[in-house]
């Protein structure tokens, strides 16, 4: 049967965040007690306003336009101008199933080649592989926050030859918790060789330092914008995503359009009503709430972890960290992950999932294990989230960071 299936499509395995999840889940449902640090995904509830607006709405029924709802486009507009100071017009935004699918239209439509970054999120290499676009890597480097400089990226350029180029930037990165800070930079050599910038900025509102920042703001006619509802709000299960392209490129929106029409024809219509109250609502206290907490927790674990055995870069945003692990026992990162499971019930992600070759010691840590209800609800402050607090609301963290300490002391 298997010669039925492409053979593009035979050597793809399922994400590998998601089958972490499933994995810690399973363990738990056996009884051990598992510290599911693999999986990233927000802990913290939909604003009740969103919830309200969505219930109110449920009685929709009817397909909205394959583009989008207008009020829902329009909203997205006014809040990228405000976080980018770029002007991506309405008529040039899509709203797609979760910003996982508006990426997958872009590489099904897309005639070219991809660059990615070592590290990268793990669905943006199969994505390429389904629409057989050809990905580069381009190396990276700790001491630039695990970015691409200016000229490790132009090199990668010129190695390729003049061909259609997307490269992929997510700024705060997924799985580093990093932010880019040499933007104008990369920016400046994408224009110089006329190479197209897809800015991930799904995690741009969980910035540590409560500035939005985006690539677009120095190469507004090269880069499209992808985010969603996912990780500022909660909402991941909600599938609620978007695509915004430049004017000079709207031919390239045409065929997303569709492609959607041709797939999954419009995004579920009382999800994109709630959207609506989500980007026009005043959110900014629940924002800077939960960003509170992800960064005192997020440092938490990293002055924890930090050691003559860890290696690590301070989380910037989003909520994650990449520990790299000096060793001399594994041979690959997934073996360390898997005896790391094993003798602490810590599930992590390996290097290898991101880019990173399999005896390269880095891991993916999501810090996301504990009830975000609970916490937001309790905590006292929107500046600082003391250790008592941490200590209480988000005990499996803390344990979970002590687990993975002791099993590092015996490398």
């Amino acid at each position: 049967m298997e010669n039925f299936v492409k053979k593009n499509i035979r050597s793809l395995r399922p994400s590998a965040t998601l089958a972490i999840n499933e994995k810690a889940k399973k363990l738990s449902s056996e009884g051990k007690k598992i510290f599911n640090f693999g999986f990233g995904q927000s802990p913290f509830p939909i604003p009740e306003k969103i919830v309200s607006t969505l219930k109110n709405n449920a009685h929709r029924k009817d397909y909205l336009p394959m583009q989008g709802l207008e009020e829902l486009r329009e909203a997205i507009s006014n809040n990228l101008k405000k976080n980018t100071g770029v002007n991506y017009k309405k008529e040039n935004i899509i709203i797609t199933p979760g910003s996982k699918e508006a990426m997958l239209l872009m590489h099904v439509a897309f005639d070219g080649e991809i660059i990615l970054p070592v590290p990268s999120w793990v669905s943006y290499e199969p994505q390429a592989d389904i629409a057989l676009n050809k990905v580069h890597w381009v190396q990276t480097s700790s001491e630039n926050n695990w970015y691409p400089s200016g000229i490790d990226l132009e090199k990668k350029i010129k190695a390729i030859g003049k061909k259609n180029i997307i490269l992929i930037l997510n700024s705060p990165n997924n799985p580093s918790g990093t932010k880019c800070e040499n933007m104008k930079e990369i920016a400046d050599i994408a224009k110089k060789y006329k190479i197209l910038i897809l800015s991930d900025e799904i995690y741009a509102d969980l910035t540590f330092d409560e500035t939005y920042e985006s690539i677009s703001k120095y190469y507004p006619d090269g880069t499209f914008i992808s985010g969603g509802l996912s990780k500022w709000c909660g909402a991941g299960g909600w599938r609620l995503g978007f695509f915004a392209v430049p004017t000079k490129l709207s031919k390239f929106l045409n065929a997303l359009k569709t492609l959607a029409s041709e797939s999954y024809s419009t995004v579920n219509t009382p999800v994109q009503y709630a959207a609506v109250e989500a980007y026009n609502g005043d959110y900014n206290k629940y924002k800077l709430k939960t960003i509170n907490i992800l960064k005192n927790l997020g440092k938490y674990v990293y002055d924890k972890l930090k050691s003559n055995k860890i290696l690590i870069n301070p989380p910037q945003g989003a909520f994650y960290l990449m520990p790299e692990f000096i060793n001399s026992k594994f041979k690959t990162s997934s073996e360390m992950c898997e005896d790391i499971l094993n003798k602490t019930g810590v599930a992590l992600l390996p290097g290898s999932d991101f880019g990173f070759k399999p005896d390269k010691m880095l891991v993916r840590l999501s810090y996301t294990d504990f009830n975000g209800e609970y916490f937001l609800k309790n905590s006292r402050s929107h500046n600082e989230t003391s250790l008592d607090e941490i200590e209480k609301f988000a005990p499996n963290v803390v344990e979970g960071t002590k687990r993975l300490v002791e099993w590092s002391k015996n490398l």
